[in-house]
């Protein structure tokens, strides 16, 4: 049997405590990550950026090309239908908006 001192014992014990709030940070944000609301087109951030829910609305728009959606864009986050840009919601991931960018 391996000697154990009890000045390892608390090493590892303090250790382990620690580590605790780490751990729980990371649950609790993936957790939440899950619960964003849905982004309003009609709020303000939304507008600044001409977010579209259904990308084909904005054909007319000058910086849009086909096939470009929430879903391929670079400021993308599968896991909770977030967007970088819209911290705060999840953007529908065939939307669109003027900061859209190619996944790299």
């Amino acid at each position: 049997m391996a000697k154990h001192s009890r000045r390892d014992f608390m090493r590892h014990s303090l250790l382990g405590i620690a580590a605790l709030p780490l751990g729980a940070g990371i649950l609790s944000r993936s957790a939440f990550a899950q619960d964003l609301p849905r982004l309003d087109p009609a709020s303000d951030q939304a507008q600044a950026l001409n977010y579209v829910e259904d990308a084909s609305e904005a054909s007319d728009h000058p910086a849009y090309e086909e096939g470009e959606t929430c879903d391929n864009c670079m400021f993308w986050q599968a896991d909770n239908e977030g967007c970088q840009l819209f911290p705060q919601n999840s953007v529908e991931p065939g939307g669109w908006c003027q900061s859209w960018t190619a996944q790299g």
